[in-house]
C-alpha cells in the first residue's frame, strides 16, 4: 500500500511554488503579516490558514464537527484531543446504521452468541462475560478507516473526514481470544464475523447495515476486547453501549458496536461492507480517478504511521522569538512510533520532538517539542511520525484510491507571530 502513486491536493489546497512566490505580497495581505519561510513550501501546498471552515455541533456532543445526520456521524477537532485518554464525550462517532434503544438494557438482559466453527456454541449475557472471564483494561485507539479522505482528489464520497477520526480511550471488557477459547476454536476457524443491533437506514429488519470481521490471529490478539466500559464509565450510547468490539490499529469498522453476534467462520467473512469497495483499497497502485475492478481491491489491515498537534490550537498566536511547547499524539496501527519531528519551514528541516512510550500496546504516543519562532508573521507548524518499520508520513496525501482511505499525511497548525 505504501507504493500507492501520490496524487496532487485538492484544487482549494493548491498553490503552486511560482505562484506562491509570485504572490508573497497578496498572501501577507491576506493573513495579515509576512510569510518568512515561503520560499521554503513544497509545490502543492497553500498555507493552512486560507483553508480553515467553521464546526456545527450537534446537543449529543456539542464540542465536535457533524458530519452527517443520517447516520449521525461526528469527528473530534485536533486540538479536543490533548488528553492523554480520550474523554468520552470528545470520541469521534462513525455509525452505518440506527442505534438501538438501550436506556433499558441491563447486564442479564444483553447477551452476545459465538457460533460458528466453534466445538461449543454459547451465547452470554453482559452478567455471564464479567463474572466468567478475567477483567482487562487497556488504553487503545481507534481510527476510521476513511479519516482524511477530505483531502483526496478526485474526492471520494462518504463522510468528509479530515483529521478527528480518531480516540484513544481506556476500554474494560474481556480479550475476545479467552472467549473464543471458551467456544472452542475448530481447525477450520480462519476468519470471524461480526453482527450488531444497530438497524439499516431503510428501516428494512432484513438489512444489515454493517457486518465486518478480523482474522483469527487478529481476534486472538489480547488487546482485542469485547468492551462494555470507556474511561471506567458506560460507554456512550452513540459509541456501541452496552457491549461493543474493540480491535485495535485497524479500521474502527471492525469494532462492531451493539454486538450481539460473532459467527466463526471457515472463509473470509463476506458481511455487509465486507467486499466490493467497502474498507479496500487497491492491489497495486493507481492513477487518480481509475476505476477499479472489485476483484482488485484488497481488505484494510493495520493502519499507516500517523499524528496529532493537539496544542496549540491551529490560529494561535505567538510571540515570535519565545520559545513555547508543541505537544500531540502518535500512533502506527499494528507497530510501535519510533520518532517523532517538527517543522516550522514548510518542511524543508525538521526538529526531532520526545516521544513516550505507549501506556500498552495499541495505545497512542504522546509527544513534545520546544519550538521558537525566529521573526514575527505567518508559520505552520508541521508534524511527521514515523514508524518502527522505518515509514513516515508524507507531506499530501500518499496515494489514491476510490474511497479515500488510508489518508496519513502530515497534520499542521498556523501560528501567527507577534
Amino acid at each position: 500500500m505504501s507504493t500507492h502513486r501520490t496524487p496532487p491536493l485538492p484544487p482549494s489546497m493548491t498553490l503552486s511554488r511560482r505562484a506562491l512566490l509570485r504572490d508573497g505580497a497578496g498572501l501577507a495581505a491576506l493573513l495579515g503579516m509576512p510569510v518568512p519561510f515561503a520560499k521554503a513550501a513544497p509545490q502543492g501546498v497553500a498555507p493552512l490558514a486560507l483553508m480553515q471552515s467553521a464546526a456545527t455541533p450537534l446537543a449529543a456532543k456539542p464540542e465536535l464537527t457533524l458530519l452527517n445526520s443520517r447516520p449521525v456521524n461526528m469527528e473530534t477537532p485536533a486540538h479536543l484531543l490533548d488528553d492523554a485518554i480520550t474523554p468520552a464525550s470528545r470520541m469521534f462517532v462513525r455509525n452505518n446504521g440506527i442505534p438501538p434503544y438501550t436506556d433499558e438494557v441491563t447486564d442479564e438482559s444483553w447477551s452476545v452468541t459465538i457460533d460458528g466453527e466453534v466445538n461449543t456454541p454459547l451465547t452470554l449475557s453482559i452478567a455471564d462475560i464479567k463474572s466468567q472471564v478475567d477483567t482487562e483494561t487497556l488504553q487503545l485507539q481507534l481510527e476510521c478507516g476513511g479519516n482524511g479522505r477530505r483531502f483526496f482528489t478526485p474526492g471520494a464520497s462518504g463522510n468528509q473526514w479530515t483529521f478527528g477520526a480518531i480516540s484513544c480511550a481506556e476500554w474494560t471488557g474481556v480479550r475476545l481470544a479467552d472467549v473464543l477459547e471458551r467456544a472452542g476454536l475448530k481447525s477450520t476457524a480462519v476468519y470471524t464475523g461480526h453482527y450488531g443491533a444497530d438497524t439499516h437506514l431503510s428501516g428494512d429488519p432484513d438489512k444489515v447495515p454493517l457486518s465486518r470481521g478480523v482474522p483469527i490471529e487478529k481476534a486472538m490478539d489480547p488487546h482485542t476486547l469485547i468492551a462494555w466500559a470507556v474511561n471506567g464509565d458506560q460507554m456512550p450510547d452513540l459509541n456501541g453501549h452496552p457491549l461493543r468490539l474493540v480491535v485495535p490499529g485497524w479500521p474502527a469498522s471492525c469494532s462492531q458496536k451493539w454486538l450481539t453476534r460473532i459467527w466463526v467462520r471457515d472463509q473470509v467473512h463476506d458481511g455487509a461492507k465486507m467486499a466490493g469497495q467497502s474498507y479496500r483499497v487497491p492491489a497495486y497502485p493507481v492513477a487518480p480517478g481509475t476505476e477499479v475492478p472489485d476483484e482488485d481491491m484488497v481488505i484494510i489491515e493495520s493502519m499507516p504511521v500517523k499524528s496529532l498537534i493537539t496544542a496549540p490550537q491551529t490560529g494561535v498566536r505567538q510571540g515570535a522569538r519565545q520559545p513555547f511547547a508543541v505537544r500531540g499524539k502518535a500512533w502506527a496501527g499494528d507497530r510501535r512510533v519510533a520518532q517523532m519531528d517538527v517543522s516550522i519551514d514548510f518542511g524543508a528541516t525538521w526538529q526531532k520532538a520526545d516521544l513516550s512510550d505507549p501506556a500498552n500496546p495499541y495505545a497512542w504516543q504522546l509527544w513534545e517539542a520546544d519550538v521558537t519562532l525566529p521573526e514575527a508573521g505567518y508559520f505552520e507548524i508541521w508534524a511527521r511520525a514515523t514508524d518502527e518499520a522505518g515509514e513516515a508520513q508524507p507531506p499530501i496525501p500518499p496515494g489514491w484510491n476510490p474511497r479515500g482511505y488510508l489518508n496519513n499525511m502530515q497534520h499542521r497548525i498556523a501560528v501567527y507571530a507577534v
